[in-house]
């Protein structure tokens, strides 16, 4: 979801957008002019092209539940499936950029859009969790080709003087898209079916790529150079690397051979990523800009917040479905009190930046929202209530969001000169992104451990068979999502139902006082490191 800060949104994954995603457009370079006319159907085919991406990463959240009873996964398996999208994404979104501004933004934007719209096809289809991991791969490649170039477009497209309103339209318009995606993929989760959560995308696609052919002019930069493609593949494999040696080290411990050998090559690839980008010209990454303190302290803290939210929104629905009873629906609706203030206060706090400065809304923002994630953690409880439970924490920890994602982008685009702005922006977007991704590696492995744990306390007390509880022992990596064990009396089921909520609960109390203790670290860099002014 965008939102504004003197028309500067921002995105959390996987309910909002990274911070710079809006400032990609106005760093870009102008282009060809198109036609007046054709202004309006560029915006619909934008809109629509980048309403797919972040409509998508919404609803998958809402459909993990689904997919774990669907296939019979395991936790690890649901991870998967939101991380194989994150790391391509994360990997390959600023080369995807770049490739735009080389051969053609159109091009590769109407690349990207089909290759989504098939990987999405693809997912739709799914017979098993493996094959859903791999069509996700290939939408998080055509998002890194699509979200890019949907962005450099209204640059290119539109003069100086109308360009404002054009980002402001988009904006809106993919902030309301944002917000209802959870919504609208719970209800046909619900009443439908979650492939047709993923069957969506495919007339949305055909749709923009039909207006683009039509009336989207072909736009590139005459001065682009050639794309630092060692740097993306050095990236991509590194966050596989890391990802697979976190996810898997539930399954089969730390000593595993696929754990350290993944955890080593992510570790050698991420050096040479380094290397590569401080020799290479053009570098995917300029590490020139992390000279400036407050661009340093931005992305910090950028990296810490956005992956406790990376990680909240991912085991919220889960929560809400798995263990509240929440219908999917339900569980869509129930975050959009936390983006609707965020959405209603955005205009307020970019002009905070003009009268207070950055520092102070960057070290307050982070405060309010480690306050919201502390109420969660301490309203938790089995068989709470909406308002009780959730409705304050939500507004603690949308108040605190609200007040940071407008100064921050602000921060990151005024820490660096304006003809570093593009590259600024796209780092930021690719650092709160990868933070999300690496949050639900790394608390995914807490939360099993921690339920593991609390379950292990629980079962000796309950009057269950001894083939029962090992059979549930064996699925505790299932978390809330395990099926009981047959041929138990209705009070034996009820009595490993509430131990099973209790464990999950306990895990997710304590993911979210982590992502308190994230978020007043946030606040800590920023007292430091970002400038007063």
């Amino acid at each position: 979801m965008k939102f504004e800060s003197a028309a500067n949104r921002a995105r959390v994954e996987p309910t909002m957008k990274a911070p710079c995603d809006e400032m990609v457009i106005r760093s870009g370079r102008m282009g060809q002019e198109c036609v007046a006319k054709a202004r309006p159907w560029i915006l619909a085919a934008t809109i629509l092209g980048s309403s797919m991406a972040f409509i998508d990463s919404t609803i998958v959240n809402v459909a993990a539940p689904k997919f774990q009873s669907t296939f019979h996964a395991s936790v690890v398996d649901v991870q998967w499936v939101i991380e194989s999208y994150g790391i391509f994404l994360s990997g390959l979104i600023l080369a995807g950029g770049a490739l735009g501004d080389w051969i053609g933004r159109r091009l590769v934007f109407l690349v990207g859009v089909g290759v989504f719209a098939a990987a999405s096809a693809g997912c739709g289809l799914a017979s098993s969790i493996r094959v859903l991991i791999i069509a996700r791969c290939a939408q998080g490649i055509g998002a890194a080709l699509m979200v890019p170039g949907s962005l450099a477009i209204i640059s290119a497209s539109f003069e100086e003087k109308t360009r404002g309103r054009a980002i402001g339209t988009w904006s809106g318009f993919t902030t309301m898209t944002t917000a209802l995606g959870p919504v609208l993929g719970g209800w046909l989760i619900e009443h439908a079916s979650w492939r047709w959560a993923f069957f969506l995308n495919v007339p949305l696609a055909a749709a923009v790529m039909v207006i683009s052919l039509r009336h989207v002019p072909e736009s590139r930069n005459p001065r682009s150079k050639r794309l630092d493609w060692v740097g993306a593949f050095a990236a991509t494999a590194s966050l596989s690397g890391l990802v697979t040696g976190l996810l898997e080290s539930s399954k089969t411990g730390w000593s595993g051979p696929i754990v350290l050998s993944s955890l080593a090559g992510g570790v050698v690839l991420l050096v040479v990523f380094l290397w590569v980008e401080s020799r290479a010209s053009p570098a995917m990454v300029s590490l020139e800009l992390f000279k400036s303190r407050s661009f340093l302290g931005a992305n910090i803290l950028t990296f810490f917040l956005y992956a406790a939210i990376g990680i909240f929104f991912f085991l919220l629905p889960i929560a809400l479905m798995q263990v509240y009873g929440y219908s999917a629906t339900s569980a869509g609706a129930a975050s959009l009190p936390l983006i609707l203030l965020m959405f209603l206060l955005s205009r307020w706090s970019g002009g905070m930046v003009a009268r207070r400065g950055g520092k102070i809304p960057l070290i307050v923002g982070p405060l309010l929202a480690a306050g919201g994630f502390a109420v969660f953690a301490m309203t938790l409880e089995s068989g709470g209530g909406y308002w009780k439970t959730f409705f304050p924490a939500l507004l603690v920890l949308g108040l605190g969001m609200a007040v940071t994602v407008a100064p921050l982008t602000t921060v990151v685009m005024s820490s660096v000169d304006k003809d570093h702005s593009g590259a600024a922006s796209g780092i930021n977007n690719a650092v709160a992104r990868l933070a999300g991704l690496l949050a639900i590696a790394v608390f995914g492995i807490v939360m099993v451990k921690t339920f593991a744990a609390h379950l292990e306390q629980s079962l000796p007390r309950l009057s269950v068979p001894p083939e029962a509880i090992q059979e549930i022992r064996s699925k505790e990596i299932e978390l809330a999502g395990m099926e009981l064990p047959k041929n138990l009396d209705a009070n034996a089921r009820a009595a490993i139902k509430n131990a099973i909520s209790d464990a999950f609960l306990a895990g997710f109390r304590g993911v979210l006082f982590s992502c308190a203790g994230l978020a007043i670290g946030s606040a800590g860099v920023a007292s430091v490191l970002v400038s007063k002014k």
